[in-house]
């Protein structure tokens, strides 16, 4: 299916998220901060990357706008999955280029919806 790149600090929730898509025919690769996500992704251009807001070295919203920067990576879908909940920091990402925006806690099945509908309009001819 597709290469995903989720970026958490979160061992817990990264391992949730990586098991669910996983199940569902993703290859996942995860990282703890911004920084290994930036690398990650220029050493091999996700197809789609789950990002957390709040992270250590690089926090989400400075990662988003290193990828928006980045003519290799400015077209990977970025699904943010945070515990940010404030209407200026969805807005924030949103307008920062982040596909979708997606709250903790969270219910797995509708992240994999999101992720599939996400690869789908970002790869039609894979559909």
């Amino acid at each position: 299916m597709a290469y995903i790149l989720v970026a958490d600090d979160d061992d817990i929730l990264a391992d949730l998220v990586q098991f669910r898509l996983e199940t569902a025919g993703h290859e996942v690769v995860t990282v703890a901060d911004g920084e290994a996500a930036l690398a990650q992704a220029r050493a091999r251009t996700p197809d789609l990357v789950v990002l957390d807001s709040m992270m250590p070295v690089l926090s989400g919203p400075e990662v988003l706008r290193a990828f928006k920067a980045d003519p290799q990576l400015a077209n990977v879908p970025v699904l943010v999955l945070t515990a940010r909940k404030e209407q200026e920091d969805i807005v924030s990402a949103l307008r920062g280029g982040a596909s979708e925006y997606i709250t903790k806690p969270f219910i797995p099945e509708e992240l994999l919806a999101r992720v599939d509908k996400l690869l789908v309009i970002s790869n039609p001819a894979d559909a």
